[in-house]
């Protein structure tokens, strides 16, 4: 019997500001790798956004609109030249977008990008989809204090998104948490709500030890495939590889 559910692909990728291993940075490398991943939606951290590019300059988020990508940004830090911080890509219909503060005292800036994501269309084989898709991209912060604090305030608003009327929407999460550790005891905030896609090693790109880059998902999403990108130009593109995850609705 064929299998007519919708699938749905994700990717999360730590651009580093688009310097690669080489210190060279090329924001070409990253518009390639972002391509390359054939993505509905992608959550990009440490991106750099020029606020008034020379006249010769193509910015990379105006490059990925001619790709046909929606960014939705979530700046953490702002000046007068650029603004710094998450990006979450998507070609598919946004009906709502918000950016949610998880900064800590004394440290870098910090956020949440939370999208709700129209999925009421049919895909070409007439699978039904569901209505609607929420996603949450973020980047946490370096130290365990900060990681607990903002692991706590995802699974609060997790918890609301859980207690609609009508239950959790399909519903991803990811992004680069910053945890060194396989499984340390912080994350089991977020796994009371959501599923945990296996981990992967994604960070350094040139050899990768440790799982920075992670997905969670629920609300009758089904997993059926996860892989980290390794190429030649992965490798040298960024510090951090990216985790690409396919499932099913």
């Amino acid at each position: 019997m064929t299998d007519k559910r919708r699938s749905l692909t994700v990717a999360t990728y730590n651009i580093h500001r688009s310097m690669g291993s080489d210190r060279r940075i090329d924001d070409g490398r990253i518009l390639d790798v972002i391509l390359d991943l054939d993505a509905d939606l992608v959550a990009l951290q440490e991106v750099e956004t020029p606020l008034k590019p020379g006249p010769e300059y193509v910015p990379l988020m105006q490059r990925l609109r001619h790709q046909g990508y929606r960014p939705l940004l979530g700046p953490t830090l702002t000046s007068e030249l650029s603004s710094y911080g998450n990006v979450l890509l998507s070609r598919l219909p946004v009906k709502i977008h918000r950016q949610r503060n998880l900064s800590y005292p004394e440290r870098e800036p910090r956020g949440l990008i939370e999208a709700v994501m129209d999925m009421s269309g049919a895909d070409p084989a007439g699978a039904a989809a569901p209505s609607e898709l929420c996603c949450l991209a973020t980047h946490l912060g370096l130290s365990v204090a900060e990681r607990r604090c903002q692991l706590a305030r995802i699974s609060e608003r997790l918890g609301q998104l859980a207690r609609r009327p009508s239950g959790m929407r399909p519903t991803i999460l990811l992004g680069d948490f910053n945890e060194w550790r396989r499984h340390p005891r912080r994350l089991s905030a977020i796994d009371a709500w959501l599923q945990p896609a296996p981990m992967r090693r994604s960070f350094p790109g040139v050899f990768p030890l440790f799982p920075l880059d992670r997905i969670w998902f629920g609300g009758g999403l089904t997993l059926d495939a996860l892989e980290v990108i390794r190429s030649p130009l992965t490798r040298v593109a960024s510090d951090h590889l990216p985790l690409r995850a396919s499932f099913l609705l």
